[in-house]
């Protein structure tokens, strides 16, 4: 009904990003399997090409939004597991955006561990720390695990993951973080 509306073009090119790695997620014995792990092969490339087309196109009408920051987001994960470049910085800086355009408590969990990834674990975690009402919020814990991870500090990181996983209603999801891949491996975003 929209569509050349930029937000619903970013819309679609979220899911296709998303939809596009379905296949890769889950082991043959349905194990989780992170981004940083997944088949490359198993993720289908007409639904990747399509979303960035999409992508392309709304980033053409210069009105940024949620949807297309989201997408953006996706679209930089995938190239990073494709190509392998360094996309730390940029990573943060599309976090940023997404923050100032839609605050949410997921997107400030999110950005802390991406500023982590790129070489701030303190600040990550003095951002964690400074979110409120997060007790019982999975992804909060499996951030916060990646992030003191990333600081040297297995045996919280480890603890931290225990209590994402105790959070967590996904067998696979609790099987990785209690095995410490979720904390070792880039791998806490809710959209792997």
């Amino acid at each position: 009904m929209l569509p050349d509306d930029p937000e619903a073009m970013g819309l679609l090119a979220l899911i296709l990003h998303c939809e596009a790695r379905r296949a890769a997620r889950r082991g043959k014995d349905g194990a989780f399997v992170a981004l940083a792990d997944q088949d490359l092969q198993l993720w289908s490339r007409p639904m990747v090409l399509e979303a960035e087309r999409l992508l392309r196109a709304a980033v053409l009408h210069r009105m940024p939004g949620r949807f297309q920051t989201e997408a953006a987001i996706q679209s930089l994960h995938a190239q990073s597991r494709k190509m392998g470049g360094d996309l730390r910085v940029p990573l943060v800086r599309l976090y940023d955006l997404l923050v100032d355009l839609a605050p949410s408590t997921g997107a400030a969990v999110a950005r802390a561990v991406a500023l982590a990834e790129a070489g701030d674990a303190d600040a990550a975690l003095a951002q964690l720390d400074g979110l409120s009402g997060c007790e019982t919020y999975q992804p909060w814990w499996a951030a916060r695990a990646r992030v003191l991870w990333l600081r040297g500090d297995e045996r919280e990181a480890r603890a931290a993951a225990s209590i994402a996983a105790g959070l967590s209603d996904d067998p696979a999801v609790r099987a990785l973080l209690l095995g410490g891949g979720a904390f070792r491996a880039a791998a806490t975003s809710p959209s792997a």
